[in-house]
């Protein structure tokens, strides 16, 4: 810090002057930094002081008088009681502190002489500070005389007051009238309590005799409660006897009771409650009216007691003026007028203040005070009267105090107290005269950082008299910094406003006056200001899950170890403990509230914070839940079929109601168990139920939402309905005959709930449709009835109509059945067979007559077998094939068939009791067809040049074979693959081909088709590789072959030792392979058989070569189903759709075919 002294700047002591206020202190210290440089003496001032009043409660145990004051020197204390001097140290009974003013009273039970008004005063060697006025109040018990009042006696109808009389004690007052056994005297337009504690009656009444009339009188601040003594009230009833009195009518014209006269006066200090009064009494009892004149009563003035009070609380000078009751009856009326006066306790308007000014100058200590009535105003200094402390340069212009050409010792504390009859106000100014060099209090070389775009303040804090000139410059420049952005504040500071990157640097800041200049320095740098990047965004989030709030946040980089990340919710900061218990937890920007529940709805403020700037982005959390419970539901509007239901619908928790759902719980058939009722729209809150009768029912309510449906309400009362005849019959009627001469009737029992009542009965009424006859009745308790010795399938009309010991349900609709089925006795006609290709038929008949069906149609069924196959001429029954055709049909197709056979069909009806006979039989013939796959087809003797192929015939050649067609074609691991090559097999015996010159080392794929004259059936196919050189062994060989020829050429080097252990040692290191294994556990009796020079492969799969070992040739292999056969049928019956597609499936057992065997030896073509 550079400081420049004065070099006429005195070492000697200094004197200032501290200021005092007691009602509102404002006293200037000196800092403690300068107290560092200078011993500089003070005026006392006082700190703490009790209040204006302090009342001596019976049940405190002792009371404060506070009197603390500071200065240098330490100040010594003097008390005054009612004008005169008063020593606490002089009472022993006193409790007193050293150092202190304050003193405690004891409540010793005599406290009655330290009452009075007690001042007291803190006084060094520099001036006295005086306290404000404290009056100590010592209450008296308040107690009613003793006396025994004299019976009140009055003539009916003529109005009376009660005298209540409350001793005076510490406001506030409660008055209550109560009876001796404490019971309150009932209050009311004709009577009343008054503002001064009397009971008024407007009239007499007989019932108000009784000898117990009592008036209390409370002071809740001394915690008592008085009682007068009781009075007695007589009312002496007229006399009935008299024919004058007893056709009398009690009248009597309105007029006041209180206030008497016919003008009032009424004085208030602002702030009070105003309270005007009117009681009025007459027969019949008067109303009173209040109104203001020329204005409109207060808007927050009430009107309370029955209207006999008019009450304004905290009283403005607004509410001043004149107001007037109206006590008004049939008969007449009464007024009264108040004249309000509101007046107002002092205020200040110019309140003296503390001031520092330099040696030579004019002071002026102004002031002044408003009030009603206009206060008085006196001054005094240091505590003394202004005229028993006279100077020589001091001046008194009414209300301002003129010090000219101060000097050092006109430093003193002035006392300004206003006073009138409400109240008082002293203030005390410090006046200090003196002069100082400025003494700068802010530390040097303080830095400060700002953000670019905002303001920062740069303080430079000065202490000195007369006031400094304070500037500030840049960088050590001469000149003082200036422009819009800049400013000097009367403290000192600099504030820059809109900072920019320029404005970094070092700043000086110079203080100078008459007495010397004094500077310091500071650095300013500009951050980068913190904005958040990328901000909360509002969520809906489904209670018990996880909310995630993420946000990133951009700050100055040389802030990285300063920069806070907080969150807020609702203005409160989220505590991040990171335990197992916090639901709250904070990873790389995104806040994580776990389980979230409807406490954690609310606004999240994200906090981006650095130690000169923050940014804040805020976002809406709305927790989903499902409805909470209806409350308080209510029945109304109760009838024998219905009731009404309202209630209260819960906390929609952020999803709108969707419906409420009203169930019900009856105690009698299934208690415990609650049904859905009755649904109402979400915006509904009452609906009406319609009940069964002779039940005893529970209403709950539970909401829906799009989260769910809510808990439900608590049920309400029960509510049992009267028993009445049902509302409904049976329904779902249903009419069978499960015999020709029977029809059995069922349907659906009422539901007990449906009942209505006890007794329920069925009448069943039954009648022929088809002829004229009456109805038939029976009268059952079950829910099933057989009508027997009917006609075969003819039409019946029936109703069934519920009964209880109420009555009959409403009339029943007839439904209409047929009696019991019988089979159909007739046959299809004119079958015809229509041959459409080598597999499927089309079959037409000519219908059944209705007369011969006995029953509802239910459709047709064809029947048909395989009688042979036309490639040889052998019969074999084959196994029966149904078809079931829905409906009135006169056609169909059968599929499925096998080609170049014959077949035999017929057709047959069937209705709900079975089928009809069966049409003549027909038979017919397939055509051929293309043949079924090979099931063998193999790769053996697989060479360098040439491989064989072998294959077996199919098993359902479909026709006449007449060959096959063999292709083969190049298919290397590449993308490319060798054209095709066909061989045309004319044989049809021919199970055996040898293909030549293939290329050696190359895979090729193999093809075969069997032929008829119709065309070539389905492809097998199979894959094999070439060999490179021919070898003797057999590539089945595998491991175990090649160890043998190892062991071969062993033998022929004559065994010697050294090869023998090299072979065995090569023998356990190759191991067996899986193909080896698998030979040995199923071997292959036929490839065994076979030349070792063959190399057989084999696959059912037309795309996939096989791996591994092989099966044989001569196993027997089953073969695959036809394609387009439908031999897998069984019992069931197949159906079509009505143009002939099949639907269904058809009965019949599968044929055993014959398993294909390849012999060794096959005949191979020249």
């Amino acid at each position: 810090m550079r400081l420049q002294r004065s070099p006429g700047l005195p070492a000697t002591l200094i004197v200032i002057a501290c200021f005092c206020a007691l009602h509102a202190t404002t006293a200037i210290d000196i800092p403690l930094e300068v107290l560092g440089h200078v011993n500089i003496e003070q005026l006392p001032t006082i700190t703490a002081q009790s209040p204006s009043s302090i009342i001596a409660f019976p049940f405190e145990e002792s009371f404060s008088m506070t009197c603390e004051a500071k200065g240098n020197p330490e100040p010594e204390f003097r008390w005054t009681k009612n004008g005169q001097e008063f020593d606490p140290f002089q009472d022993p009974r006193l409790m007193k502190e050293e150092n202190s003013g304050t003193f405690v009273i004891p409540n010793n039970g005599n406290l009655t002489e330290y009452q009075g008004t007690y001042r007291c005063s803190a006084s060094n060697k520099l001036g006295t500070a005086i306290s404000k006025e404290i009056e100590f109040i010592v209450p008296n018990v308040p107690k009613f005389p003793k006396e025994t009042p004299d019976p009140v006696v009055v003539e009916e109808g003529q109005p009376f007051t009660l005298k209540c009389d409350p001793p005076q004690g510490v406001p506030p007052l409660q008055i209550y009238w109560m009876t001796i056994n404490l019971q309150h005297i009932e209050q009311d337009e004709r009577v009343s309590t008054g503002l001064n504690g009397d009971l008024y009656f407007s009239h007499a009444v007989e019932k108000d005799s009784r000898r117990d009339y009592c008036c209390f009188a409370a002071f809740p601040t001394i915690r008592t409660i008085v009682q007068k003594n009781a009075m007695s009230v007589i009312v002496k009833a007229r006399d009935r006897d008299s024919p004058e009195s007893a056709n009398a009518i009690l009248e009597r014209k309105a007029s006041l009771m209180t206030p008497p006269g016919a003008r009032s006066e009424i004085q208030l200090v602002k702030g009070e409650d105003l309270k005007l009064e009117c009681i009025a009494q007459g027969i019949p009892t008067p109303e009173v009216e209040w109104v203001k004149i020329g204005h409109q009563l207060p808007e927050k003035a009430t009107k309370e007691n029955h209207g006999k009070l008019l009450h304004i609380p905290g009283a403005e000078q607004g509410d001043s003026g004149k107001y007037m009751c109206k006590a008004r009856n049939p008969l007449g009326e009464d007024v009264h007028y108040f004249t309000v006066t509101v007046e107002e306790p002092p205020e200040w308007v110019s309140q003296p203040e503390s001031q520092l000014s330099m040696i030579g100058s004019d002071v002026l200590v102004k002031c002044s005070a408003s009030g009603t009535p206009q206060p008085t105003t006196t001054w005094r200094v240091n505590g003394v009267p202004l005229q028993e402390s006279p100077a020589a340069n001091r001046r008194v212009f009414d209300d301002t105090i003129i010090l000219q050409n101060a000097k050092a010792s006109d430093s003193a504390v002035y006392q300004c107290e206003a006073s009138n009859r409400h109240g008082t106000l002293l203030s005390n100014a410090n006046i200090m005269i003196m002069n100082l060099q400025p003494m700068i209090l802010t530390k040097e070389g303080e830095d400060y950082s700002a953000v670019e775009g905002k303001g920062v303040m740069m303080h430079c804090k000065v202490f000195s008299s007369p006031p400094s000139a304070i500037t500030w410059s840049k960088d050590d420049s001469p000149e003082s910094v200036e422009g819009p952005r800049f400013m000097v504040h009367d403290n000192g500071s600099l504030e820059i406003y809109s900072v920019e990157k320029g404005d970094t640097g070092q700043y000086t800041c110079l203080a100078k006056n008459t007495e010397g200049s004094s500077a310091i320095d500071a650095m300013l740098y500009v951050k980068d200001p913190t904005r958040i990047a990328v901000a909360p965004e509002g969520q809906q989030i489904l209670i018990g899950t996880t909310a995630q709030l993420s946000c990133l946040a951009e700050y100055d980089k040389s802030f990285s170890n300063d920069f806070e990340l907080l969150w807020e919710k609702d203005d409160m900061e989220i505590a991040l403990n990171f335990t197992e218990n916090s639901r709250y937890f904070l990873d790389d920007g995104v806040l994580h509230i776990i389980n979230v529940s409807h406490r954690d709805q609310g606004v999240y403020t994200c906090v981006a914070k650095t130690p000169v700037d923050k940014d804040t982005a805020s976002a809406l959390l709305m927790v989903l839940d499902v409805p909470d419970a209806p409350q308080s539901l209510v029945l109304s509007d109760r009838k024998s079929k219905s009731v009404k239901l309202k209630w209260i619908p819960g906390d929609d928790h952020n999803s709108s109601t969707t419906e409420f759902i009203i169930e019900y719980e009856e105690s009698k058939w299934e208690p415990g168990n609650w049904k859905e009722l009755l649904r109402v729209p979400g915006n509904h809150n009452s609906a009406v139920l319609k009940l069964h009768g002779h039940v005893d029912y529970r209403f709950r309510v539970y909401g829906v939402n799009a989260v769910g449906a809510g808990p439900p309400s608590e049920s309400t009362e029960s509510y049992t309905t009267p028993s009445r005849a049902p509302d409904k019959n049976p329904e779902n009627i249903k009419i069978e005959g499960h015999l020709p001469h029977e029809m059995n009737i069922n349907w659906e029992p009422l539901r007990p709930i449906e009942q209505n009542g006890p007794g329920l009965e069925y009448k069943l009424s039954y009648r022929r449709q088809d002829v004229e006859e009456d109805w038939k009745e029976h009268t059952v308790k079950r829910h099933s009835f057989v009508v027997r010795n009917t006609p075969t399938f003819v039409p019946y009309e029936i109703k069934i109509q519920a009964k209880n010991h109420q009555g009959w349900g409403p009339e029943p609709p007839i439904a209409t059945g047929y009696s019991g089925e019988d089979f159909p006795s007739a046959a299809p006609d004119d079958v015809a067979v229509a041959v459409m290709n080598s597999s499927v038929v089309r079959v037409n008949w000519t219908r059944v007559h209705r007369d011969k069906l006995h029953g509802h149609l239910g459709g047709y069924r064809v029947n048909w077998w395989r009688l042979r196959s036309l490639v040889d001429s052998k019969k074999s029954h084959g196994d029966k094939h149904t078809l079931t055709i829905p409906g009135d049909r006169s056609h169909s197709t059968v599929p499925g068939l096998t080609p170049f056979s014959e077949y035999s069909l017929i057709v047959m009806t069937f209705n709900g009791r079975g089928n009809g006979p069966g049409s003549h039989p027909v038979n017919f013939k397939t055509p051929e067809g293309v043949p079924e796959k090979n099931p063998v087809f193999r790769v053996t003797e697989v060479q360098r040049h040439s491989v064989s192929v072998v294959w077996a015939p199919p098993l359902e050649p479909n026709g006449i074979l007449t060959g096959y067609l063999l292709e083969y074609q190049l298919i290397n691991d590449t993308e490319e693959v060798g054209p095709v090559q066909t061989v045309d097999i004319s044989n049809p015996d021919t199970t055996k081909w040898v293909l030549r010159g293939l290329d050696p080392m190359s895979k090729y794929k193999f093809y075969l088709r069997s032929c008829t004259s119709v065309g070539c059936g389905p492809v097998v196919s199979e894959e094999s590789t070439t060999i490179l050189e021919t070898s003797q062994a057999s590539i089945h060989g595998g491991i175990s072959t090649q160890g043998w020829f190892i062991g071969l050429m062993c033998a022929i080097a004559l065994l010697t030792l050294i090869v023998l252990v090299a072979c065995f040692v090569n023998r356990n290191k190759g191991g067996k392979y899986s193909v080896k294994e698998k030979e040995d556990l199923h071997p292959d009796v036929e490839s065994q058989g076979m030349n070792d020079d063959t190399f057989c492969e084999y696959s059912d799969n037309d795309e996939k070569p096989l791996k591994g070992s092989q099966r044989s040739l001569s196993r027997e292999i089953k073969a695959g189903d036809s394609g387009d056969s439908l031999v897998d049928y069984g019992d069931e019956e197949g159906q079509f759709n009505e143009d002939g597609s099949f639907i269904g499936e058809y009965a019949g057992r599968k044929e055993k075919r014959a398993s294909a065997e390849i012999k060794g030896s096959v005949q191979t073509p020249a």
